[in-house]
């Protein structure tokens, strides 16, 4: 036996009821965990119309099914405590735990998947926003296009929300035409100007919506003819530092998404050595209560361990096991070679044999 432990009534006792307090304490985690889920997974949707793919979805879907899972195995955790020092009721969780301990096991395997997919999604993370916030600022001007109505406002509330401007920088927005022909006078010599002068015929300005400006700037906003140092008095736009955002949107909801998975990391990894120590305490609970009942003195000492052989016995079996598995309901070539001879011959047989006279 592994790890073979003696137990007493009392240390059963014990054992119990500090097992259904951390069976409790597992489930409050996995309330905390699945809202934290359900939180991060309400900002991605909130967000997706910057974003260009969903893949990052998949950390929030996994935290909320963890939640989930481990408020349910917890929960039964706490009944089968319950149970555990009751000789009529204990035995039907007999076959029920073998299930209870596999789910758990799974459990703690998603966890560990949170963690590392978080850290693996970062550039997935940050090329879905690359692209989703380039298409939104060159949709801007879209206002009156059937989908894409809100997306200036979408855009206007993003770089006001998280204090940033343009994809990469405020520059972006020199590279696409951001105001709309119905707001555009093309009677004007300059507007036309500045269409015939780019090759897409495109209205492009050296400026940025009002969104970019920075309120705690003490000079006043300054959106338009950024590259003019004539166009602004006592104004340089190599050294003047810009009334402007000078953080990327990418770089700051990049930024934001990580710290909320991030800060998901130390729940998960307290739900998984809680969810570790319940596992390992009712496994011991469990094997001392089947002792005591099998010594037909279930006020008696027993003997609780974890693994009744050793790893590697335990190992082969589980191996044995599922290869038997695997061979149930396969149909065995030799014997169905021999069914079908034994056949053949009996058919054989019955065609030799005399007809009786009538």
């Amino acid at each position: 036996m592994l790890l073979k432990i003696k137990f007493t009534q009392q240390r059963r006792v014990h054992l119990a009821q500090g097992l259904w307090l951390l069976s409790w304490m597992a489930v409050m985690w996995g309330v905390i965990i699945f809202c934290l889920g359900v939180y991060l997974k309400t900002e991605l949707l909130r967000r997706a119309e910057v974003m260009d793919n969903t893949e990052i979805h998949v950390v929030p879907n996994i935290l909320m099914m963890v939640g989930l899972a481990s408020i349910g195995t917890n929960w039964v955790a706490s009944r089968a405590c319950q149970d555990s020092l009751d000789a009529t009721r204990f035995p039907r969780w007999k076959v029920f735990l073998l299930a209870w301990f596999a789910v758990a096991a799974v459990l703690c395997c998603l966890l560990i998947a949170v963690v590392v997919l978080s850290y693996a999604l970062q550039g997935s993370l940050e090329e879905s926003l690359k692209v989703g916030l380039r298409n939104g600022i060159r949709f801007y001007k879209d206002t009156d296009v059937p989908g894409r109505c809100f997306q200036k406002e979408t855009i206007d509330r993003l770089q006001m929300e998280f204090r940033c401007c343009g994809n990469s920088n405020f520059k972006d927005w020199f590279e696409v035409q951001w105001v709309s022909n119905r707001y555009l006078d093309f009677t004007s010599k300059d507007v036309k100007d500045r269409i015939r002068s780019n090759v897409d015929g495109r209205y492009l300005l050296d400026g940025v919506p009002f969104s970019c400006c920075n309120p705690a700037s003490p000079r006043p906003c300054l959106q338009l003819q950024l590259t003019d140092n004539s166009a602004h008095y006592n104004y340089e736009y190599q050294s003047e530092e810009l009334n402007l955002y000078s953080r990327g949107c990418r770089q700051a909801l990049t930024d934001y998404f990580m710290e909320l998975m991030n800060s998901t990391g130390p729940g998960v990894l307290s739900v998984m050595l809680i969810q570790l120590s319940v596992c390992l305490s009712l496994r011991y609970l469990q094997t001392a209560v089947e002792g005591a009942m099998a010594l037909e003195d279930p006020e008696g000492d027993s003997e609780g361990y974890l693994l009744e052989k050793g790893v590697k016995e335990t190992i082969e079996d589980l191996k044995a096991n599922a290869l038997k598995m695997l061979k149930f309901g396969q149909v065995d070539p030799n014997a169905a070679e021999g069914s079908s001879e034994a056949a053949d011959a009996e058919k054989a047989e019955k065609t030799a044999s005399p007809t009786p006279a009538s």
